[in-house]
């Protein structure tokens, strides 16, 4: 039996540079499946601690919200470490190229890309603007959305460095992501929960 679906996290430690600062940052690491087989949501800081919450099972995708640092560092060796592909949005190029400079992603996410694991499908969102090509990954089955830095509890991610803008944020976020069910559970890259309906609220539709 390959058990229930479910999410498994854990947050794993590192840092964040872009525009020539770096600062600490604590990210969350999310990974969806059942007990045979996952896709990993981001390759933040540590291979080993990601690992941790795969277990045994067979991953079939690292799916990339967006391509900075915090969220990329660790992809290709993720990738090296359970042979499986590198899933993200081509717009986000600029960004990727500023870490990895020998390594390309696999395979390009678009607007309403699936993702099938575990007897569900994740349907990517392209919800530009804290990154040009960042993505939500919308989990119907599991009433859940990961939502990288797109959306946080308290509000959109932030703007104001190097290929971001806040109205483009804004616009995505009540374009693609309020639209969703209010109880939809918003898994987030840094911090806490939240969900769409507190977050619309908050924001306004």
């Amino acid at each position: 039996m390959a058990g229930p679906l479910r999410v498994d996290h854990a947050v794993t430690s590192g840092t964040f540079s872009l525009d020539g600062e770096t600062f600490d940052v604590d990210n969350n690491v999310w990974v969806l499946g059942d007990d045979d087989e996952c896709v990993v949501i981001d390759a933040p800081h540590s291979v080993e601690d990601i690992l941790a919450v795969v277990g045994e099972r067979r991953v079939k995708a690292i799916v990339c919200t967006h391509a900075h640092d915090d969220h990329v560092r660790v992809a290709p060796a993720l990738r090296e470490a359970v042979v499986a592909p590198i899933l993200l949005h081509p717009d986000d190029k600029p960004l990727w190229e500023l870490t990895h400079t020998d390594h390309l992603w696999d395979l390009d996410l678009a607007d309403g890309s699936e993702i099938p694991v575990a007897g569900t499908v994740l349907t990517a969102i392209h919800t530009p603007g804290h990154a040009p090509g960042a993505v939500c990954l919308y989990a119907p089955d599991l009433g859940c959305v990961f939502t990288g830095d797109t959306l946080f509890q308290g509000g959109p991610g932030a703007t104001g460095r190097s290929f971001s803008d806040r109205p483009t944020l804004e616009a995505s976020i009540r374009a693609r992501l309020f639209d969703l069910p209010e109880d939809t559970v918003v898994h987030t890259g840094h911090g806490d929960d939240t969900t769409i309906g507190a977050e619309a609220a908050a924001l306004g539709r």
